[in-house]
């Protein structure tokens, strides 16, 4: 089994397309040419620049490795890791067929392979900070191999995808050769995931109510925590104003595990707001939402918020200034500036 890292679209754009149709696919504009006849990869190459004539030869050869990997590289029983670019999370896949060209379908969609899904909306706080490097690869398709990766993935898909005992703790140079043979480019992503570990290591369950409780009162809400223990559904009572008594007045419940919450979640919470007379409600849950909860999404609109990870974070680093000083020393970061490069 070989583990591939495969993307879908530059900004995710595909993603929904490929977890719907069950396939994954090689999302190169204009490329409507029958790959299964390539015989080598100086034949790919000969391909590409009459397809995308003023592309630069280095672009070419790049791309000749993806494209050549995907139409000849992938086989029946090899699994795809698909970073999604919408939420914090991985899907994993199987795949289930060879290569296929459909001649007549929609731009870009000519080549595909059908896949399985084995596990959707796996936290990417789950994995290891060296896989995450290589799940970080600036390309859209490539085998991932290093530091025995492809039977880690295995192993955590056994322990309902929990970091194993074949985990490894890269030293810095590992991580660094890690990120130059995967091309790494995504600093930011890659400091998210490191702030994520931080956080899910120093505000684990109860925890994580406090730091929501601190960037609530950060953004000028008047809370109430719940102490630890049951709680009814009310992690943090919230308002504005100096008492608390303006509106809007939110119920807000805190999910620490690293699962995805299903829909039952969000009615126990919108019954709650019944309760305790709340207007608004707002749903954190560090290992984000199944579907069934994210179609929701447009039908609470008006009612209810709901925060991943990655909004967690967002929120953090917005206010991190105004947070307590308590918070801000569990939770030391420093604000940095880099150069952008545009992509190509």
């Amino acid at each position: 089994m070989a583990l591939w890292m495969v993307r879908a679209g530059q900004h995710g754009e595909h993603e929904k397309r490929f977890l719907d149709e069950k396939r994954i696919y090689l999302t190169w504009d204009g490329l409507s040419h029958d790959l299964s006849k390539i015989d080598s990869r100086q034949q790919l190459r000969s391909l590409l620049e009459d397809v995308y004539p003023k592309a630069p030869k280095g672009r070419i050869t790049n791309n000749a490795g993806q494209i050549w990997a995907f139409a000849k590289g992938m086989e029946p029983g090899d699994w795809i890791v698909l970073p999604s670019k919408h939420k914090p999370a991985i899907h994993i896949a199987e795949v289930t067929s060879p290569y296929t060209f459909v001649p007549d379908a929609e731009d870009p969609f000519f080549h595909y392979r059908t896949v399985r899904w084995i596990a959707e909306d796996i936290p990417r706080s789950n994995f290891d900070q060296d896989l995450l490097y290589s799940f970080g690869a600036f390309m859209t398709v490539c085998q991932i191999s290093r530091n025995d990766a492809e039977q880690r993935v295995k192993a955590m898909s056994k322990t309902n995808w929990k970091p194993t005992a074949t985990s490894v703790v890269s030293s810095d140079q590992d991580e660094a050769d890690a990120e130059s043979e995967a091309g790494f480019n995504d600093l930011a992503q890659a400091a998210r995931d490191q702030i994520a570990k931080l956080i899910i290591a120093r505000f684990k369950g109860h925890g994580l109510e406090r730091l929501v409780d601190a960037v609530l009162r950060a953004q000028g809400y008047a809370t109430h925590l719940s102490p630890e223990g049951p709680d009814k559904g009310i992690d943090i009572l919230a308002a504005p104003g100096p008492m608390g008594f303006a509106e809007p007045r939110i119920c807000v419940q805190v999910k620490s595990g690293d699962s995805p919450l299903d829909r039952p979640t969000l009615d126990q919470l919108i019954g709650v707001m019944q309760n305790v007379q709340a207007t608004n409600g707002l749903l954190v849950s560090w290992g984000g939402f199944k579907s069934s909860v994210d179609r929701e999404t447009a039908t609470q609109f008006f009612r209810v918020r709901l925060w991943d990870q990655d909004d967690l974070i967002d929120q953090v680093l917005t206010h991190y200034d105004k947070l307590d000083e308590e918070i801000q020393l569990e939770l030391p970061l420093r604000r940095i500036w880099v150069v952008s490069q545009p992509s190509e």
